[in-house]
């Protein structure tokens, strides 16, 4: 880590805390613009990426598509030495298994297989970068007794496709289910914009396992939604478990500063102590609850079972 600068000219603070008064603060949680509110039993595949080539594409036969959503109402998530709760999370991708060896392809929906609701940081700015001894950092502390100015929300946001899908592994504990790249965006005006913790390029590798065991059910429901022992569709259902991971690493913050061009982020690098390796860092998402969703016999809709499950899951789509 370079030297932080001892000494900054007042005219390069009054610069900086000029631009950060001027930047708003977003705090609305982040939404894919295909989501859709949908009829009973699709009711959490809100934005499964059914139209995607690869979904189509599945015949039924020699692959299978597959649609899958897992919910945390709230969790807990330690990063460096930095503790907050986190909002509600929202996974949702689609799958395409290949019947032979088993093998899985996913398939990310527009704007991200992950939705994350912003969530504030305990102590705000005054925790993640104060008190210092630096005078551009100190001049920024003295003007954090208004909560507007204090105030860092974070939310997490997808940074590439997730992988390695496992379900027999989300039925049970003790294995990765599934690798979700994300990255989480900081913001307050004095970070600017563009401060991230993790890039798509260098992300967070989040790897939760079960915690404690699912409950297990499966229910049969027609193409629209409304339950059916009989339905052509097939939904799984695992609830009322936690799922974590303790094994990630988190990289440097990126972009911090009200130029966006990372001025600050040595600041907040230095008192959440980031990176951080593998080990010391933790993940507790509380009541999940996961879903898959296919046709009940994939190989009866062969050669159009992927065209079939998007029609059936349209046909669920609540006007």
């Amino acid at each position: 880590m370079s030297a932080a600068p001892r000494r900054v000219r007042p005219a390069l603070f009054g610069a900086l805390v000029a631009v950060a008064v001027g930047i708003p603060l977003s705090t609305s949680p982040a939404s894919a613009a295909s989501a859709q509110e949908m009829n009973g039993n699709w009711a959490p595949f809100t934005r499964c990426p059914v139209d995607d080539p690869a979904m189509l594409a599945a015949d039924g036969q020699t692959e299978i598509a597959i649609c899958v959503a897992s919910h945390s109402g709230s969790g807990s998530i330690k990063l460096g030495n930095t503790e907050a709760t986190t909002g509600a999370n929202d996974l949702q991708f689609g799958v395409v298994r290949n019947a032979a060896t088993g093998a899985s392809r996913i398939v990310a929906p527009a704007g991200g297989a992950i939705v994350g609701a912003p969530t504030e940081i305990p102590g705000g700015l005054l925790g993640l970068m104060c008190p210092s001894g630096i005078p551009l950092v100190s001049g920024i502390c003295e003007q954090l007794t208004d909560n507007s100015l204090n105030r860092v929300i974070a939310t997490v946001q997808s940074a590439g496709t997730p992988s390695n899908f496992d379900l027999t592994a989300g039925m049970t504990g003790g294995k990765p289910i599934v690798d979700i790249p994300v990255r989480i965006h900081l913001e307050n005006p004095f970070l600017g914009s563009k401060c991230y913790i993790g890039t798509t390029s260098n992300p967070v590798l989040l790897r939760p396992q079960n915690l404690t065991a699912p409950a297990l059910g499966s229910q049969r429901f027609d193409a629209d939604g409304t339950p059916n022992t009989r339905g052509v569709m097939n939904r799984v259902a695992l609830t009322g478990n936690a799922q974590g991971d303790a094994a990630f690493a988190v990289p440097s913050v990126s972009g911090c500063g009200p130029l966006g061009l990372g001025e600050l982020n040595w600041a907040v690098n230095l008192k959440t102590a980031l990176p951080s390796a593998s080990g010391t860092n933790n993940l507790v998402l509380n009541d999940t609850a996961t879903y898959t969703a296919g046709l009940a016999t994939p190989g009866a809709a062969v050669p159009g079972a992927g065209r079939l499950l998007a029609e059936n899951w349209h046909a669920g789509v609540l006007r």
